[in-house]
């Protein structure tokens, strides 16, 4: 099943843990201090929560999460078809070992990943550009994104 996923920046984790589990009536599927994720069923959403009270915005970024990574690199075919830009990525991000791509869309950055399996540490991943790893980036392998990501 895919799903699209909505990651936000919010200002006290808390507070917004609180008021998603009443608005979707669902507890967190993670948890982990300054960060959380719902995996929300009806409708089909990933709800992804950084604490980050001096963010610019709220929106962090948006994504859809797929099965597996040969979806994920399925995805990636597609769009590099269709003239669109991507980035691989693969590693440890948001507690949770991942395969994916970035796109920076008009409206900003979304991936399309799958998660492997979860991990104890936020994580750093390694992103891959032309065959460029680029070290300074978070989670997103856009530099214009990395400062709403992760």
């Amino acid at each position: 099943m895919s799903r699209v996923q909505l990651a936000l920046n919010v200002p006290n984790i808390d507070d917004a843990v609180e008021f998603y589990a009443k608005l979707f009536a669902t507890q967190p599927h993670k948890r982990k201090p300054g960060y959380a994720n719902f995996a929300i069923a009806d409708p089909p959403l990933k709800l992804v929560l950084f604490e980050n009270a001096d963010a610019d915005g709220r929106l962090n970024h948006l994504g859809v999460e797929v099965e597996d990574s040969d979806a994920v690199w399925s995805h990636q075919q597609r769009l590099t078809d269709q003239g669109v830009d991507s980035v691989e990525e693969s590693g440890t991000c948001c507690f949770a070992k991942q395969d994916k791509v970035w796109v920076d869309g008009p409206d900003g950055a979304w991936e399309i990943y799958t998660v492997l399996e979860d991990s104890d540490t936020f994580g750093r991943s390694s992103a891959k550009a032309n065959d460029q790893a680029d070290d300074d980036l978070c989670c997103t392998s856009f530099p214009e994104a990395a400062a709403r990501c992760c």
